[in-house]
């Protein structure tokens, strides 16, 4: 009884100090502290709930126009600036931005193709560009490297490959991929950066079987391949940054989880009216049907 007459008291004082420090009535403090919660208040600490529990189920990538799109979906309705608030407030932030290291080496003797994209990016259906890059992801066994192919009507990644090294089979694997995944009717734009890679006799080969059009950024102008560019920021921004990749194979399985189930399946795209690349496709694919 002592002790928790101790402790009443010090409570008390401080809520003195306080009320004097505030220029308040100990009344006017305590029918604050007992008030009931305004309607207002009751919204925002459930739509604080849904916050953070979509925030968590996407490990932190979203920030509050994403959010915002996921608590709309549910029916709940709210304003991208008051969800803004209620992150800023609650210190509930997307992960922070870091750049990555550039890949190309266009120093080579091999055939360059014309720029047959130049910045076009409103495409109106499946399978007329496909864009293409590398970039670098670091293990504890070393570097490996990455290369993918997007799909440019619906940011799609539809073929990509890990590898130890910097080679033409790197690329070729992941067309390989890419070519698995469609099934083409048509002659198709195949755009990448002027990498040896890519300008590489037998990957041109492999193009020229498939009836597509190569097509190579001019020297030094990076905005033509811009898309996939976009693609490597997001994912080192999301993924690469935030993981330690202990084994070249720990790496393949994450990046598989986070390209195949979580990118092309779940991540809402901005540029896609927030959808997902899968669920846009197949939109479209149904109001073509209709």
């Amino acid at each position: 009884m002592k002790y928790i007459f101790i402790e009443d008291y010090r409570s008390t004082f401080r809520i003195e100090k306080m009320c004097h420090v505030l220029k308040v009535s100990r009344s006017g403090y305590y029918k604050w502290r007992n008030r009931e919660k305004s309607t207002r208040e009751l919204e925002n600490e459930k739509l604080l709930a849904e916050i953070r529990k979509i925030y968590e189920e996407h490990k932190g990538r979203y920030g509050s126009p994403r959010i915002t799109k996921e608590i709309k979906s549910k029916g709940i309705g709210c304003s991208k600036n008051r969800i803004a608030r209620l992150m800023n407030k609650n210190t509930i932030r997307a992960k922070t931005k870091k750049r990555y290291r550039i890949t190309t080496l266009s120093k080579h003797d091999k055939p360059i193709a014309p720029n047959l994209l130049e910045k076009s990016f409103n495409i109106t259906r499946p399978n007329e560009i496909w864009a293409s890059d590398i970039t670098y992801v670091w293990t504890s066994e070393g570097w490996s490297y990455l290369s993918v192919i997007l799909d440019l009507y619906s940011r799609k990644v539809i073929g990509w490959a890990l590898e130890k090294r910097l080679t033409k089979d790197l690329v070729i694997k992941a067309l390989d991929k890419a070519l698995g995944e469609r099934n083409l009717d048509k002659e198709i734009i195949f755009h990448s950066d002027r990498g040896s890679q890519y300008a590489s006799n037998e990957f041109r080969r492999l193009l020229d079987m498939h009836h597509f059009r190569q097509s190579m950024s001019g020297k030094g102008n990076c905005y033509d391949n811009a898309v996939v560019e976009s693609f490597f920021h997001t994912l080192k921004n999301e993924e690469v940054y935030f993981e330690k990749y202990d084994t070249r194979e720990i790496a393949c399985q994450k990046l598989f989880e986070y390209i195949e189930i979580y990118y092309n399946r779940k991540r809402r795209h901005s540029t896609l009216g927030y959808v997902s690349p899968v669920e846009f496709e197949y939109k479209e694919e149904l109001e073509n049907v209709c």
